[in-house]
C-alpha cells in the first residue's frame, strides 16, 4: 500500500475532520432547536463519560498505528496481522465491559457525580457506542499504521452523517415524550454513526489482507504485552486530558449553584460552554488532531531507522502546521466570536462571549496535542502523562475557586481550562527540547504564520464592517469575511515563503 507523506496525511485527515465537525455542526443545530439549551445540557451531561472511553481506547490505535508502521518499515507482514488480531481481543474486551457499565450503572453513576436525573436516558443512549467504536478504531490504527489516511477520513464522514441523521431523527420521534427522552435519542446517533464506519473500514480492510497477508495467524502473547506497553501510557495521557471534560461535567455545574445561579441557569450556561463554545473550538482542533495522528506512525519510522535529518525535518514541519492552524483560528474566534455564533445557532447564539475567551486556549491545547504525538512516536510515553495530570490539577483548583465568585461564574471554567493546557504546553516543550535536540527555526515555525495570521485579521474585521453596512445581514457579513480572510491568508503563507516550492514537493512527493 502506498505510503502518504505528513503533508499529504495531515490535509486528508484534517478535511476529512472538518468535514465531519461540520457535518456535527448539522447535528448540533437541530439539536438545539428541538430542546434547547436545557436539553442539550443533559445531552452534554453523558458525553463526557462516552468520551472518556474513547480516550481510554484511543491508546490502542496508537500504538497500534506505531507498532504497524515500524514492522512495515522493516518488512514484517506477519507481525502487523499479528498486532491487529491481539488488538481485538483486547478492545473487544474493553468496548463490551464499558458498554455494560454505563447501561447497568447508569442511575448510581448519576447520583454519584450529582447530576441532574433527566441525563439518565442520555447515558443510555450512548452506552451501545463503546462495543462498536473499540472495534473501529483498531481496523482506523491499522491503515493509519501503513501510513495511508484515506480509510480512517472517510469512515470519520460516514460516522458523522450516520450520527446526524439517525441522532437528530430519533431526537425528533422522541421529542413528544420529553427533552429528556428526545436527548437519550441524540445521544444513541454516535452508535448508530459508528456501525456505518466500522462497516466501510471493515470492506476496505478485507481487500488490503487479501493483497498482503492470506495466511491464518495465530495468537502471540509477546505482541499483546507489547501493545499494553506501548498502549497504557497513551490511553493515561489521552484521559488525562479527557478528564479536563468531566472536571467540567462534574464540577461546573455544582459550583455554578454556589455563585447563586439556578439549577436550569446553571444547566442552560453548562451547555453553553461544552455544547456551544467547546464545539466551535474544536473544529480547528481537528486539524491539529489529524496532524497528531500523522505524526505518530511517520517519526516512529524514521525513529527506528534512525533517520535523523527526516526525523528533524518532520517536527520542524508539524510545529510549522500547529501555528498556521492555530493562530489563525484564535484571532478568527476572538474577533468574530458573536457574528459566528449567529450563523451557527441562528435564534440561539447565547453564549459568544465564552467563545470569545476561550478561543484563546487554541494555541496552547494543540502544542500540547503536537509535542505529545511526538514524543509519544520516539517512546517517551509517560512525561507527556505527568505535564497533562498537572494541567489537570491546576484546572481543578482554579475551577473549584472561581466558578462559585457570581461575578465570574463560568468565566472561572474557561479561565482554568486556558491557565491548564497553557501549563501543559510549557511542560511539553522543556520535555521535548531535553528528549530531542533539536534546534526550532522560530521564523519560519512562528514569527511567519504570526505575521501573516494578524494581517488576515485585520483583513477580516474591515471586511467585515464594510460588508455589514452594505448588507445590513451579520450573517452574510460574516461568512463574506471569513472567505476573505482564507484567501488572504493563503496568499500571505506564499509571499512570506512559509512553504517553498522544493519544501512542498519534498515531503509531498514521498522518496
Amino acid at each position: 500500500m502506498k505510503k502518504q507523506s505528513l503533508l499529504k496525511a495531515s490535509l486528508i485527515l484534517g478535511i476529512a475532520g472538518i468535514v465531519s465537525k461540520f457535518l456535527g455542526l448539522f447535528f448540533r443545530w437541530p439539536l438545539i432547536m428541538l430542546i434547547g439549551d436545557e436539553g442539550v445540557g443533559y445531552y452534554q451531561m453523558s458525553y463526557p463519560l462516552y468520551m472518556f472511553f474513547v480516550a481510554i481506547a484511543s491508546g490502542v490505535p496508537a500504538a497500534i498505528s506505531k507498532m504497524i508502521s515500524e514492522r512495515n518499515a522493516k518488512g514484517d507482514v506477519k507481525g502487523v496481522f499479528e498486532i491487529l488480531k491481539e488488538s481485538k481481543i483486547l478492545m473487544m474486551f474493553l468496548g463490551i465491559g464499558t458498554s455494560l457499565i454505563l447501561f447497568f450503572f447508569a442511575k448510581p453513576i448519576i447520583k454519584f457525580v450529582q447530576w441532574d436525573p433527566k441525563a439518565y436516558y442520555s447515558l443510555i443512549g450512548i452506552s451501545l457506542a463503546p462495543i462498536i467504536i473499540s472495534i473501529m478504531t483498531i481496523y482506523r490504527g491499522f491503515f493509519q499504521g501503513l501510513q495511508n489516511m484515506t480509510p480512517s477520513g472517510i469512515s470519520q464522514i460516514l460516522e458523522q452523517i450516520g450520527r446526524v441523521v439517525i441522532g437528530v431523527g430519533l431526537a425528533f420521534l422522541l421529542l413528544p415524550k420529553g427533552i429528556e427522552y428526545s436527548a437519550g435519542g441524540a445521544a444513541f446517533g454516535a452508535a448508530a454513526g459508528g456501525l456505518i464506519g466500522l462497516l466501510y473500514l471493515y470492506v476496505k480492510y478485507i481487500k488490503v489482507k487479501k493483497k498482503m497477508w492470506n495466511r491464518p495467524i495465530k495468537t502471540n502473547p509477546k505482541v499483546l504485552s507489547e501493545i499494553l506497553r506501548v498502549a497504557l501510557p497513551i490511553s493515561i495521557g489521552a484521559t488525562v486530558g479527557t478528564i479536563m471534560s468531566l472536571i467540567d461535567s462534574i464540577l461546573v455545574p455544582q459550583k455554578l449553584l454556589l455563585s447563586g445561579l439556578t439549577s436550569e441557569q446553571s444547566t442552560i450556561l453548562y451547555a453553553q460552554l461544552t455544547g456551544k463554545a467547546s464545539v466551535i473550538i474544536n473544529i480547528p482542533l481537528t486539524l491539529s488532531v489529524a496532524l497528531g495522528t500523522s505524526l505518530i506512525p511517520i517519526i516512529a519510522e524514521n525513529y527506528v531507522m534512525r533517520k535523523r535529518r527526516a526525523l528533524e525535518e518532520k517536527i520542524q514541519m508539524s510545529f510549522k502546521l500547529s501555528f498556521l492552524i492555530a493562530l489563525p483560528c484564535t484571532l478568527g474566534l476572538f474577533f468574530l466570536s458573536e457574528p459566528i455564533m449567529k450563523v451557527i445557532f441562528p435564534g440561539r447564539s447565547e453564549g459568544s462571549l465564552i467563545l470569545k475567551y476561550l478561543s484563546i486556549s487554541v494555541p496552547f491545547i494543540i502544542v500540547t496535542q503536537t509535542t505529545t504525538s511526538i514524543m509519544q512516536a520516539i517512546g517517551h510515553y509517560i512525561r507527556p502523562v505527568i505535564n497533562l495530570f498537572i494541567g489537570c490539577i491546576v484546572k481543578v483548583i482554579l475551577t473549584y475557586l472561581l466558578v462559585p465568585i457570581p461575578n465570574i461564574n463560568i468565566y472561572g471554567a474557561v479561565l482554568a481550562s486556558i491557565s491548564a493546557y497553557l501549563v501543559a504546553t510549557i511542560l511539553n516543550m522543556i520535555s521535548l527540547k531535553n528528549k530531542i535536540k533539536v534546534n526550532f527555526n522560530l521564523r519560519s515555525t512562528f514569527i511567519k504564520p504570526l505575521i501573516a495570521s494578524l494581517f488576515m485579521i485585520i483583513g477580516v474585521i474591515i471586511s467585515y464592517i464594510n460588508l455589514l453596512n452594505k448588507t445590513n445581514s451579520s450573517n452574510l457579513s460574516c461568512l463574506g469575511s471569513i472567505f476573505i480572510g482564507i484567501i488572504i491568508y493563503m496568499v500571505l503563507i506564499l509571499i512570506l515563503r512559509v512553504f517553498t516550492i522544493e519544501d512542498i514537493k519534498s515531503r509531498v512527493v514521498r522518496n
